[in-house]
């Protein structure tokens, strides 16, 4: 019975190591999608798996997973260049977070994971008609997030709330 116990130990632990070694080497960042961006002041729709947020997701009312996709824009007041500087700012300052893509009113950054490094795309995207930053974040891999792109946003919220 004690050499079973071992046997599955060991085996758990050999499996947890090659995990490791995996992410480690970026066998688990997925593909960089190729349609991000802003299309007819649309960010791309939610994922079709419960992995992803957008403060968009309203626009696809028969999405799937649209009721856990939504979030709120990041709302501002006054000068949105500035707002959306800001906001830029924190993305960049995020640890794990690499920006790929800045331009006047709109980023795409790549946000991993410290030990597998997992990575999900985060895009910005000004709104200075209805003075808000659009938000999505979404994972490239597994079918959920376990709340991780939604915790990601709301303390990016919580930053640019705070004028940090």
């Amino acid at each position: 019975m004690i050499s079973v116990l071992k046997l599955v130990v060991v085996l758990l632990a050999g499996l947890l190591v090659m995990l490791l070694v995996a992410g480690q080497l970026g066998l688990l960042r997925g593909r960089m999608p190729t349609d991000l961006g802003v299309k007819n002041g649309r960010l791309k729709p939610p994922a079709l798996n419960p992995n992803s947020v957008s403060s968009q997701a309203a626009l696809h009312p028969d999405h799937p997973f649209r009721a856990y996709a939504e979030i709120a824009p990041l709302a501002y007041t006054g000068d949105g260049a500035a707002a959306f500087a800001r906001a830029a700012a924190l993305v960049t300052s995020t640890p794990g977070t690499t920006v790929v893509q800045a331009d006047p009113g709109y980023l795409y950054a790549q946000c991993s994971t410290r030990w597998l490094r997992f990575t999900d795309d985060l895009e910005l995207w000004l709104d200075e008609t209805a003075q808000v930053i659009h938000v999505r974040s979404s994972s490239r891999l597994g079918r959920k997030d376990f709340g991780v792109n939604r915790a990601r946003v709301e303390a990016l919220r919580a930053r640019f709330a705070a004028g940090a």
